[in-house]
């Protein structure tokens, strides 16, 4: 049985509908936040799927050294939670130091562990001890079955709020695949599972000092994961994702996510309703 995480006034696991998490890669502007996020609000309350609201304030595992991260932790907190009061909507951060936990728990509903660094125990650790659900992308580089060992970390805080997101695993140079077998497997572990649909088409470094990415595979393999029984969705979206500062080539634009959303509840309410 998997277990039920509360996020807010959110529910995600068991057979609870699924859950959206989305927002832009990266904070560029308070303005693009805000557009973002006001116009996910209004997508999710019309077609009644509980939405969660996602952006970093700093991307400190860019390809080149040029890459813009980010508005830093002080500005993007402050710009986050202005998001979070004025949209009354739960906030999930990504946190790459130990040192930002505390400040950032203050502020996201859900802490999140980069796929890179879901290995460095200090930080999850950390993470955990925050009480805070904790959302922990399985790395490039690791099987379903090691997310266990992840999992044990993270437990043993006594911190049991957890979600494992699956979004792609290496495969040769510059390429990612999903092997849909993993969001089974790793729900098989009593905690509710994410796909996420937009960094999985990602072309790591594929532009050499960029990260490329097919975001017309995002529907794809949107689909086929819901059709698995996945408690949330992770998409990173954009007004214009040509123009994104970050994650561009993979990131979905904002007037396409209700199309796709509407194709997915429906899939959803089947999966959940054998």
């Amino acid at each position: 049985m998997v277990k039920i995480v509360k996020i807010g006034h959110i529910e995600i696991g068991g057979k609870a509908p699924l859950v959206l998490i989305a927002g832009p890669c990266v904070i560029e502007s308070e303005t693009q936040v805000r557009k973002t996020a006001e116009e996910l609000k209004e997508i999710t309350s019309e077609i009644k799927i509980p939405f969660i609201f996602k952006s970093s304030y700093d991307k400190a595992n860019r390809t080149s050294i040029k890459s813009y991260r980010g508005p830093g932790l002080e500005k993007g907190l402050e710009i986050l939670e202005k998001i979070k009061g004025e949209f009354d909507i739960p906030i999930l951060v990504d946190v790459h130091r130990i040192e930002e936990v505390e400040l950032v728990s203050k502020v996201a509903n859900i802490l999140q562990v980069p796929a890179f660094l879901c290995r460095q125990t200090d930080l999850v650790i950390s993470i955990a001890t925050t009480g805070k659900p904790v959302n922990v992308k399985k790395g490039q580089f690791l099987a379903p079955w090691d997310m266990k060992n992840v999992i044990e970390k993270i437990e043993s805080t006594g911190n049991k709020n957890i979600l494992l997101t699956e979004r792609g695993s290496c495969f040769g140079y510059n390429n990612l695949v999903v092997d849909m077998k993993s969001l089974p497997i790793m729900r098989s572990f009593g905690y509710p599972v994410v796909f996420d649909a937009t960094h999985s088409v990602q072309k790591p470094g594929g532009k050499g000092a960029a990260t490329g990415g097919e975001r017309e595979y995002v529907s794809f393999l949107a689909q086929a994961a819901v059709a698995t029984g996945i408690d949330g969705l992770f998409l990173e979206v954009h007004p214009d994702p040509e123009k994104a500062l970050s994650d561009g080539p993979n990131m979905i634009k904002l007037n396409r996510v209700k199309e796709l959303l509407e194709k997915l509840i429906r899939i959803d309410k089947i999966v959940k309703t054998e």
